[in-house]
């Protein structure tokens, strides 16, 4: 769970709601709250680690069939403690029921953030990510599957995006597993807007479910759009069974023939049509992915090499140095008027700029103006702090960005000098604007 994933609730109500204790867990504090439940920390202290527990929702003052629903929900997830052992999926670790009340604790990631923080049409994220980031979640599903377990709610709000990067599947509260008859809930259950056809119909669901939820969820992260949207439920349903989505390159002109491909597999309507499997799903992405890269590196890595030799803030490095920055980096182009990074983002990546010139600005107003051989992304050295300003392109742009996770596992003393030219950079930049 995160702080992200759940909705914020004001102090006043934290204060009233928040427990003492939950089973053998001391609470910290309330972390948010959602339809389900309500998400509080704890620490774990005999392993050592920050945990979120997951009180679900049974107010006696609810309809019997809500009640049903959520003691549905709480067993389903209850049932999974300790099976879905997988680095994208976020781990039951306990579920217990006391005095009426039922939780389970999972991991706790800090300063998570949902993947529909990237849904905007205005914060699409690079297509390499994109790839990368549902490249993970269909192996983690390929994972779950094997396992006889079908998620049932995949959309962008359940897959957490965390500091480093990483993906954690959460949420499986309505999952289908093979070997329990608890999971079954009344009526159509999921998030309507990414339900499969079959979902739709209340058939029968296999792993492809799954597949075509993921397939929407991708088609949304590229264009900023869902796939089928309608002014009611019915009509919804209805695109979703029938219609066919507003093809992806007219949405970003940017997405190649052999991605939308691999988009538009996933959004077939008969299962059939589908890739068979997560981990069929996840090698057609490597394989875009790999030509991806292919395509868009516009200058091979000596090309690289000698336009990074070239510029003032690489002069000091050595040859063997410079290609430590590189190899633990990546080359991006941005178009005129492309956010490169946003205020009040998490983003620990160092940004050097190779050419072109960019924006710096704060709250609304142009507070810079960088130029070749600037940087930018100061943010980076304090773990888990938000970006102080945007800045965007205001030309065609091309930048090294280089990952502060990657820079560590260079030589140290490519690490001191990178530090050290990078700091006094900043300064030297500071210095003229006063």
């Amino acid at each position: 769970m995160s702080e992200a994933s759940r909705s914020a609730v004001s102090p006043e109500e934290r204060v009233r709601a928040v427990p003492a204790r939950i089973g053998k867990y001391e609470v910290i504090k309330e972390v948010g709250r959602g339809s389900t439940g309500v998400v509080y920390l704890s620490h774990d202290a005999y392993y050592g680690r920050d945990v979120a527990i997951k009180v679900y929702n049974m107010d006696a003052g609810a309809d019997a069939q809500r009640l049903r629903s959520a003691r549905k929900m709480f067993l389903s997830e209850a049932h999974l403690v300790g099976m879905l052992q997988h680095p994208y999926v976020l781990p039951i670790f306990d579920a217990g029921e006391e005095n009426g009340r039922c939780y389970i604790v999972t991991e706790y990631v800090h300063n998570a953030r949902t993947l529909a923080t990237y849904c905007r049409p205005d914060n699409l994220l690079p297509l390499d990510d994109i790839i990368e980031i549902v490249f993970k979640c269909a192996k983690a599903l390929h994972y779950a599957h094997t396992r006889g377990v079908i998620h049932r709610d995949i959309k962008p709000s359940n897959i957490l995006l965390t500091q480093d990067g990483e993906v954690r599947i959460i949420d499986f509260g309505i999952a289908l597993v093979s070997d329990a008859d608890i999971s079954r809930i009344e009526g159509i259950a999921g998030s309507p807007s990414y339900m499969s056809p079959e979902q739709v119909q209340s058939l029968e669901l296999t792993a492809r479910s799954d597949i075509y939820s993921l397939g929407a969820v991708m088609y949304e992260l590229l264009t900023g759009a869902r796939p089928f949207r309608a002014g009611n439920l019915q009509k919804l349903l209805h695109q979703i069974v029938y219609a066919t989505p507003p093809p992806i390159h007219k949405l970003r002109r940017e997405v190649s023939e052999e991605l939308e491909t691999v988009v538009v597999a996933a959004l077939q309507k008969e299962p059939a049509k589908r890739q068979r499997s997560g981990l069929e799903l996840a090698a057609d992405l490597a394989r875009v992915h790999q030509r991806l890269r292919q395509s868009n590196t516009r200058i091979d890595l000596q090309e690289q090499f000698g336009v990074l030799r070239r510029l003032k803030f690489f002069h000091e490095f050595s040859h063997v140095e410079v290609r430590e920055v590189l190899r633990a980096s990546a080359w991006q182009h941005y178009a005129e008027g492309e956010e490169i990074v946003r205020e009040g983002e998490l983003d620990d990546r160092f940004y050097i700029q190779v050419s072109g010139h960019c924006v710096v600005e704060r709250h609304g107003r142009r507070i810079a103006v960088l130029g070749t051989g600037d940087c930018f992304g100061e943010a980076s050295y304090v773990p888990g702090a938000k970006r102080t300003a945007t800045v965007r392109a205001a030309s065609a742009v091309t930048v090294l960005k280089v990952s502060a996770t990657q820079l560590e596992q260079v030589s140290i003393s490519c690490q001191l000098r990178f530090i050290r030219v990078f700091l006094r950079t900043l300064i030297g930049r500071l210095q003229s604007a006063e």
